[in-house]
């Protein structure tokens, strides 16, 4: 099995793709947080930064790309070949409202005349040396035209379709559909690989059992929980706690640098924290001096207290607050 590193916005940044890299690593593919194409043609200074070579050395980056016209998709990938890759992803899975009205990332999902027609152009006028692979939802408002939706990219030569088996408006909270999946492998002439609710062991090899003719798998959220999520998949094998550790302190190192300051960087870890509490059983009041802490110093010896008296929780990731 081959996995890859799904995007979060605001997570999966440069500085965590590295650090991940380095002490647990497991990922075949590791895809940016979307970089927005506007129509003023122009890369924020933070998209630049997650896409610049020199931060992404040693790992296989595919960046990911909003654009609601061909034009602007057609410049973005053209600023990526630029700095020396080979493929690029157009997101149409985001659901969060703020993209969808602007009809980008799943919003482009409600029209799918005009998707035909966006994908036509695209494919007309981009260079043949860089490749364009999908990451996609099921619909928009609903499953009705699974069916239609898996037909329209058939007609183009789209590297890879990454399915996330949900509608726009289940968002993250309503089960994915697997039978709905199914129906995508089924009509579908591409590549696929699986997106969704892959957070521990057991919901892996549910998924396997059942689809064993997939052979990649996107992972996000249980990674974040979880950074030695694919080698636990793999060996069956817990985390180990003192990796975990210094992983978190060099992480918290490297964004201090990279983002201004320890303020900003105790936002960025608590963020963090949101996912890695539900790898333990651990007391309230533990990780509430993680999420309260206000110093450097402060944070590490709460984290490290934290990990000395919590335990990791074997039935790992059943009831994710996330899920």
């Amino acid at each position: 099995m081959k996995f890859y590193l799904a995007p979060l916005e605001g997570i999966t940044t440069y500085t965590y793709r590295q650090t991940q890299h380095e002490y647990f690593g497991g990922f075949e593919k590791y895809f940016t947080p979307f970089i927005s194409a506007t129509s003023h043609l122009h890369l924020k200074n933070k998209d630049a930064n997650d896409i610049a070579p020199k931060n992404n050395e040693g790992l296989y980056v595919v960046p990911q790309i909003l654009a609601n016209t061909p034009e602007t998709l057609l410049w973005a990938m053209k600023e990526c070949k630029r700095l020396g890759y080979h493929e690029v992803n157009l997101n149409l899975g985001c659901p969060s409202p703020t993209v969808v009205t602007k009809h980008k990332g799943a919003g482009l999902l409600e029209d799918l005349g005009y998707l035909n027609e966006f994908l036509e152009r695209v494919f007309k006028m981009k260079d043949d040396d860089i490749d364009l692979s999908i990451k996609t939802r099921i619909g928009f408002e609903d499953d009705d035209h699974v069916k239609e939706l898996m037909h329209l990219y058939n007609r183009y030569p789209i590297s890879e379709l990454i399915i996330h088996p949900r509608t726009m408006t289940d968002r993250y909270k309503k089960p994915v559909r697997l039978d709905d999946f199914r129906t995508c492998l089924e009509e579908s002439t591409h590549k696929i690989i699986y997106n969704g609710n892959i957070l521990d062991v057991a919901s892996y090899e549910d998924f396997i059992k059942q689809f064993p003719e997939i052979d990649t798998i996107m992972i996000g959220r249980g990674c974040i929980a979880d950074p030695d999520l694919v080698r636990q998949l793999e060996t069956g094998d817990m985390i180990d706690v003192n990796q975990l550790e210094e992983f978190l302190m060099v992480l918290f190192d490297r964004y201090k640098v990279r983002i201004d300051g320890v303020r900003n960087t105790l936002m960025k870890m608590k963020e963090l924290w949101f996912y890695l509490q539900t790898l333990f059983i651990f007391e309230k009041r533990d990780l509430k001096k993680i999420l309260k802490a206000k110093t450097e110093e402060d944070y590490k010896y709460a984290v490290h207290h934290f990990l000395q008296v919590s335990r990791l929780d074997e039935r790992k990731l059943r009831d994710l607050p996330f899920r």
